[in-house]
């Protein structure tokens, strides 16, 4: 089984216009980014050289670029497409996003909300034969 290492940027921070409430687009405010990329690093490790491994300060662009982007209304979304565009990168097979909304309308003091979500590549299977269909 190959192993499985980890790239992990924290606190990845942009301003965006995301959430339900017509205020909360209108002013936008500050998200908060953490994603774990899941990845082979043995052959960057091996040759020194970048372009054999997740460029981390291009993903944290592209992450910042999301988040500044079209608004939506869910965390939920937000790190959903933030997923996608990690996982579209070759050598992810996995990624972990979590979204913090630090100054989200909640009427009661709290120090942060978050989404987080895992999505991973599919896996390449076979179709399933009838027969294996049926059992």
């Amino acid at each position: 089984m190959d192993v499985i290492d980890e790239i992990t940027l924290t606190g990845v921070r942009a301003f965006g216009r995301h959430g339900v409430y017509a205020e909360e687009r209108e002013r936008g405010q500050d998200f908060v980014v953490d994603a774990t990329l899941f990845v082979q690093t043995a052959r960057a490790a091996a040759s020194d050289d970048v372009t054999d491994t997740i460029h981390y300060g291009e993903a944290a662009e592209r992450i910042a670029e999301i988040v500044a982007g079209e608004p939506v209304n869910l965390l939920e979304t937000l790190a959903g497409r933030i997923a996608g565009d990690l996982l579209a990168r070759p050598g992810v097979e996995r990624v972990a996003v979590t979204v913090h909304k630090p100054q989200a309308p909640i009427p009661v003091p709290f120090a942060d909300v978050a989404v987080t979500i895992r999505r991973s590549k599919p896996v390449d299977a076979a179709p399933l034969s009838p027969t294996e269909v049926a059992r």
